[in-house]
């Protein structure tokens, strides 16, 4: 298979560990964007110093770290004349939100070439495809992870989905949250775990529950 000028974004590690041992996408040119936009503050101006140190923050870990692990990954993005993009991200909200991420800068610089977005399972497997123009993302950014305002149109689909979601997951009358109070005496790890089990469309992981169960049961301490 001759090497093509598509460059294939994957939503993080595991899915491109995956694809690599499956050689699903051999010998095309992968990259992993490892990042939970879903979670913790942002700001305008993306994949700039102030947006590492703010996501370095939210993660908990320095700068430099933050650059090796998503910024490095990333560089063929930024250094390389790219004839096609492919991006291939699950439905859930986790993964929705990374999509806007990356469709926001592409915007930002204006990319021009050909967007062909991959919808998959949780098994990696593709579901469905759109093709896509980077018009628009980068204002449906700012409004949605910068001001927390629910726009009224959004295509794809998939990507209202997710940002219905991620707007209201935080809530205290959540579904989420609301589970979260209801099994408040139930050890963490137990907890994590069945919000894994019953709430898979919003694709968060143990990081992102551990933090969120901790945060409500502190907060309740104090009241």
């Amino acid at each position: 298979m001759i090497q093509t000028g598509t460059l294939h974004i994957l939503n993080g590690t595991e899915m491109y560990k995956h694809f690599k041992e499956t050689q699903f996408l051999e010998p095309e040119w992968m990259i992993p964007f490892n990042e939970a936009m879903c979670y913790g503050e942002t700001c305008e101006d993306l994949f700039s110093d102030e947006f590492i140190d703010i996501r370095a923050g939210v993660h908990q870990v320095t700068p430099a770290q933050y650059a090796e692990i998503t910024m490095n990954p990333l560089q063929p993005l930024f250094k390389e004349d790219i004839e096609r993009i492919a991006l291939w991200f699950d439905e859930d909200m986790f993964c929705q939100m990374n999509l806007l991420t990356i469709l926001a800068w592409l915007d930002q610089t204006e990319c021009i070439g050909s967007i062909d977005l991959h919808l998959v399972d949780d098994q990696f497997k593709p579901v469905r495809s759109h093709s896509l123009e980077a018009k628009g993302y980068s204002r449906l950014y700012k409004q949605v992870m910068i001001h927390k305002t629910l726009p009224e149109v959004v295509e794809p689909t998939s990507l209202y989905k997710g940002i219905h979601l991620y707007l209201n997951y935080l809530k205290k009358d959540s579904d989420l949250m609301l589970y979260i109070q209801k099994h408040g005496d139930l050890p963490a790890k137990n907890l994590v775990s069945l919000l894994i089990e019953n709430f898979r469309e919003y694709g968060l992981g143990d990081t992102q529950y551990v933090e969120m169960i901790r945060s409500y049961r502190q907060n309740r301490g104090k009241g």
